[in-house]
């Protein structure tokens, strides 16, 4: 007996589950969004949505990709859209769904527990200046670009400017508690600068900075991510300690220029690693050389200072920690960070650019838990 015909309601039900919330990225049917979806005798699709938030910053994308999709059904002349926005009680039963049923009062970090398959990378120098928040926003990109889920959150409290480099201005929207992230290049990204007026100072002491990162991690709605990239601010400060104490899986990627006195300093940032047994991913040496026309390099900040750092730290916490990658001097790489869109996108074939995808390369690893898995392991035999 051959299997019944699908109505036409059907076939607009599943072409909106082809829809996805463009701040989660789930179905809107999934998330409880779409109230009811009729159509007319002369096939015109109503569709009544329910958005999370007045005044929904990505309502026109929603308008536009729900009426691709149902307009794609046979037998449909029109789509209509009307929206509406959700209850208290319903945005309380998604943020509860979002968390996975959980009705605990502190939201906890999902990238600290031990079922989490996130690598979580915290991006570090030991002075200011190197160009830690452009490798840091490249890295991002180029994993994204290799269709990875990837998030950022901009720790340097004080100094951040992770926002302006990925090209993203908006602001996240709050679903009770719970803070959807904006998304730029595809990546998740969070920032004080999201919730500062203008170019406001943040004047904060170490509790406060510490609270800021546990609401980054705990609060923000991060979904199921490959690789997370903390922008840390530089030194072995307070926001480092946090860290280790909030993510004490996390791995440290440690950022310089070739010169003696920031290679020095940035040995300095990594032997941290000994006190919180955090482990070292590796060194990256930027602004390592310029290229000059004649395709001779000129070395304006000297040479050897990630090989330095690399070879004191594996001395230091004794473990191997490998020189990732050297990242040439290029002035399209700051251009490209001033227009939000990292060098590894807008220019990929420049030699900053494959440098830093190399780099990438060997970060793009997903960490596969163990948990409820069988081993294979049997008893020795007696």
């Amino acid at each position: 007996m051959s299997a019944p015909v699908s109505t036409v309601e059907d076939a607009i039900q599943a072409a909106l589950a082809t829809v996805n919330d463009p701040e989660i990225r789930r179905p809107i049917t999934e998330l409880g969004m779409v109230r009811s979806a009729t159509i007319a005798a002369s096939g015109v699709v109503r569709v009544e949505l329910l958005l999370t938030v007045a005044g929904c910053p990505l309502k026109d994308k929603l308008r536009t990709d729900i009426t691709t999709a149902v307009a794609a059904v046979p037998g449909v002349t029109g789509v209509e859209i009307d929206f509406g926005v959700m209850s208290p009680e319903q945005r309380q039963s998604l943020q509860s769904q979002l968390r996975g049923g959980g009705a605990t009062e502190e939201p906890v970090i999902p990238f600290a527990q031990p079922g989490s398959r996130t690598r979580v990378y915290a991006v570090a120098s030991g002075k200011g200046g190197v160009g830690k928040s452009s490798v840091t926003v490249n890295l991002a990109a180029a994993l994204a670009a290799r269709g990875l889920s990837v998030g950022v959150v901009d720790a340097d409290i004080y100094g951040h400017s992770v926002p302006r480099m990925l090209g993203t201005e908006a602001r996240p929207t709050r679903v009770e508690d719970m803070i959807m992230p904006p998304q730029s290049h595809g990546v998740k990204v969070i920032s004080i600068g999201m919730f500062t007026s203008g170019n406001a100072a943040v004047v904060w002491r170490g509790p406060m900075l510490h609270r800021a990162l546990q609401q980054f991690l705990a609060d923000v709605y991060w979904g199921d991510l490959d690789v997370l990239l903390l922008d840390l601010p530089p030194g072995t400060g307070d926001v480092a300690i946090s860290l280790a104490q909030l993510l004490p899986n996390s791995e440290i990627l440690i950022v310089t220029t070739p010169q003696t006195a920031a290679a020095e300093v940035a040995e300095r940032a990594g032997a941290i690693a000994l006190q919180t047994h955090q482990r070292v991913v590796g060194v990256i040496e930027n602004m390592s050389w310029l290229e000059l026309p004649d395709g001779s390099r000129m070395e304006i900040f000297g040479a050897g200072g990630g090989t330095a750092v690399a070879e004191s730290l594996s001395r230091t916490i004794g473990a191997q920690v490998p020189l990732l990658g050297q990242i040439p001097l290029d002035t399209r790489v700051r251009e490209a960070g001033d227009a939000g869109n990292p060098i590894v996108l807008a220019e990929p074939e420049s030699p900053a650019a494959q440098a830093l995808n190399s780099v990438a390369d060997r970060l793009a690893m997903r960490r596969e838990s163990l948990l409820g898995k069988p081993l294979g392991l049997k008893p020795a035999g007696r």
